[in-house]
């Protein structure tokens, strides 16, 4: 297993891109991904892609700009909720089964089965039993999904808490975005250490070299995207030995 070393309050969030340099880079790798998708739809595989990250980090709109010139068809994105009765009647991974793409398909988790180690632990959704024990129960199933020739690509978004503060206010005080913004993002919020805990215990303990995690510098939006597009297109073109 290749050990993540990282620790998200030190994280670099210097990096960033003018419009000009962003549009221009976004609209390449974009391009590249849909060619790929296209050598993808012939090779029978398949691709997931794991989203996680703080509130407001910038997920859906980088999902946005992943799968905005693809083939809709071959994409599938699911936004990972609380499980519904009957879901929660099975193992927690029994619902990702349910959700995982077909031969020549994309499917983007926004929130995913890392939830047992992540909320599901600092809430205490979970028992410490079964977080500890997820850990290799997930390396398990991601070793079976990449067995079977899945390209499984898994990113972490993060912003420094004052970033966070600031989009909250925005969220709350643009009626287009208010919907954004929970009660529940502010409990969260207030425990800020023990998510990022969660997350560097979780970076160390599942990201393998089959299975790397790439922690993205969020707190520039453009820097974000394009670096999201990029690290699943480096992905792909690794796994299909193809350039777009």
């Amino acid at each position: 297993m290749s050990k993540t070393l990282i620790r998200l309050d030190e994280l670099d969030q210097a990096a960033s891109l003018d419009e000009q340099d962003y549009r221009g880079k976004l609209k390449k790798y974009q391009l590249k991904l849909l060619n790929q998708q296209l050598i993808l739809r012939e090779s029978k595989r398949s691709i997931v892609v794991v989203v996680e990250g703080p509130d407001a980090a910038g997920k859906g709109g980088a999902i946005k700009r992943l799968v905005g010139r693809l083939d809709p068809r071959l994409v599938r994105v699911y936004s990972i909720v609380k499980p519904t009765p009957e879901e929660h009647r099975h193992h927690y991974l029994w619902r990702f089964w349910n959700k995982l793409p077909g031969a020549g398909e994309i499917g983007v988790f926004d929130r995913s089965w890392y939830g047992r180690v992540l909320v599901e632990r600092v809430e205490h959704f979970a028992t410490d039993r079964e977080w500890q024990r997820a850990y290799g129960e997930i390396n398990e199933f991601e070793r079976q999904l990449i067995d079977d020739g899945t390209i499984v690509v898994k990113l972490y978004f993060h912003i420094t808490k004052d970033e966070q503060l600031a989009r909250f206010r925005l969220r709350e005080a643009d009626p287009y975005k208010h919907w954004k913004i929970t009660d529940e993002d502010w409990r969260n919020r207030k425990k800020w250490n023990l998510h990022n805990e969660a997350a560097e215990d979780m970076f160390e303990k599942t990201s393998t070299d089959r299975a790397p995690w790439t922690v993205i510098p969020g707190n520039f939006k453009w820097f974000a995207r394009v670096r999201a597009v990029k690290t699943v297109l480096d992905a792909v073109e690794r796994a299909l030995g193809s350039k777009g």
